[in-house]
């Protein structure tokens, strides 16, 4: 069954780390062509996301977009919009959707609840949107219609208290997250594979 994620460079990298069995069983459990109540929630508590688009020879570009909570919307059970505000004029986003619509979104939340939402999709971009008149200061809108939405694990995202627990620490072993040990997961999760010696110990 063909994937919606992921491709022949994903399989070639999940198939030299053992890891195609848990990307498969994340795609099954985690992936969804809808919003989720909790999504919506999330998604319009934003402030801010990161946009990813490439031009029509695939070269990429990724941009900060903030506003108030709310500047950024579901509305449609596959859908969302956001405005776009004046900025330096360049148009580097939206004159990449004008000529391929793909994009990804990355919703995130630090502080004492790290988390991340994950959108692909296909955007459009309008002068006269509906919406227009909703978001103070827009000058265009643009509406999403997502192919994937899924969570991401946040468990490099820093905290409040400093730096991931999870980063990797010399002479420490790596925390392991919460998630690889749930039910729908633990029976696909690769043995961790040992970490390659360090030149100068032992390593040669």
């Amino acid at each position: 069954m063909a994937s919606l994620l992921y491709h022949e460079g994903n399989r070639r990298l999940q198939d030299q780390f053992a890891s195609r069995r848990l990307a498969d069983r994340l795609e099954q459990v985690i992936l969804r062509p809808e919003f989720t109540d909790a999504d919506r929630a999330f998604i319009e508590s934003a402030e801010y996301f990161f946009l990813a688009t490439a031009d029509a020879e695939g070269r990429p570009d990724c941009s900060f977009k903030g506003g108030p909570a709310g500047f950024a919307r579901v509305t449609a059970p596959g859908e969302l919009a956001f405005p776009d505000y004046d900025g330096n004029g360049m148009f580097k986003s939206l004159g990449n959707i004008a000529v391929n619509p793909g994009v990804g979104l990355l919703f995130i939340a630090m502080g004492e609840r790290p988390a991340r939402l994950r959108v692909n999709g296909t955007a459009t971009v309008a002068r006269d949107d509906p919406l227009l008149a909703d978001f103070v200061g827009a000058q265009l809108v643009v509406r999403v219609r997502a192919r994937a939405v899924f969570p991401n694990c946040p468990r490099y995202i820093p905290t409040a208290e400093g730096p991931s627990v999870y980063i990797p620490r010399e002479g420490e072993v790596p925390v392991e997250p919460a998630w690889k040990g749930f039910e729908s997961f633990r029976d696909a999760v690769p043995p961790r594979a040992p970490a390659p010696p360090r030149p100068g110990k032992g390593g040669g």
